[in-house]
């Protein structure tokens, strides 16, 4: 499900399939629309009912169509179609709060964090991760879009008056220094983390992102960082994400999990074939 084809991780997806023996079919969900006036209610494609018969269904929905595109995913589910990534735990992780609450209360590390709702919020908020600086956070954002760094309380005030003033409530999180700019990005399948690199951001640039120009290398985690990994995609109930995580002087600290991880910059830095891997789950998923 994507409204890419012709993106590597797409085409890398497909490939894998029908080196399986698979057939691939594309779907994209902004096409889709729903029929309820029938018994039992169908997913229309163009207008039309789907006849083609399908075993699984690998969500790669975009951010900005994240409503339309669960609300498709979720009656091909109700419809008793396989689901690589389950359409809450896709939800779960688009809201960074949300996933966050999941992850504390499953007892996984994360930095200091604060909800902000408004300006007069923020010095409490402040307090309570540690003083400045701050990393100010929206709900939703992918790619390093919509994280702020801000030395000073006079600085935040400014960034949360102008969020408040368009309803936007906030995540405040303790910025971890010794980070240096670089996190670790590792990639779920099932149960197992496949493959693992260390981003770092460009200078000066606090995110690590690479879709912000940043760089990756392979690095080899320890089990206990595995399995934290592991550990955040089961409480969100995904079977293929990717993980980040900073590292700080009180060990690892769970930052978000991507339901949609990109594969370009971490194929080429690993070698490992992660299409080939979610493949390989998919079809112990359907037998």
């Amino acid at each position: 499900m994507t409204r890419g084809p012709e993106l590597y991780s797409t085409t890398r997806l497909a490939a894998a399939t029908r080196r399986a023996g698979h057939g691939v079919s594309y779907l994209n969900p902004t096409r889709c629309s729903i029929d309820l006036s029938t018994d039992g209610a169908t997913v229309l494609y163009n207008g039309e009912k789907i006849v083609q018969p399908m075993d699984c269904i690998v969500p790669r929905i975009g951010a900005s169509i994240t409503r339309h595109g669960l609300t498709i995913l979720r009656q091909f589910q109700a419809a008793g179609v396989n689901t690589l990534n389950h359409s809450n735990g896709i939800g779960a992780s688009r809201d960074k709060l949300r996933a966050l609450q999941r992850f504390a209360s499953s007892e996984l590390p994360i930095p200091r964090t604060a909800y902000a709702r408004g300006a007069a919020d923020l010095h409490h908020c402040i307090e309570t991760v540690g003083g400045t600086p701050v990393v100010l956070k929206l709900l939703e954002g992918t790619q390093g879009v919509g994280v702020m760094r801000c030395d000073t309380v006079a600085s935040a005030e400014s960034v949360i008056d102008v969020l408040a003033r368009l309803h936007q409530p906030i995540i405040v999180q303790e910025y971890i220094a010794e980070s240096k700019g670089s996190d670790i990005r590792a990639i779920v399948v099932g149960d197992k983390v496949v493959a693992s690199m260390r981003r770092t951001g460009k200078s000066e640039d606090f995110r690590s992102n690479i879709h912000r120009g940043g760089t990756g290398e392979k690095v080899e985690l320890e089990p206990e960082i595995e399995k934290i990994c592991i550990d955040a995609c089961k409480s969100l109930q995904l079977q293929f994400a990717g993980v980040d995580l900073l590292e700080s002087n009180r060990g690892p600290l769970l930052m978000e999990v991507n339901s949609s991880p990109g594969l370009e910059g971490i194929e080429r830095a690993t070698g490992v074939d992660i299409a080939n891997e979610v493949i390989t789950e998919i079809e112990r998923m359907c037998h």
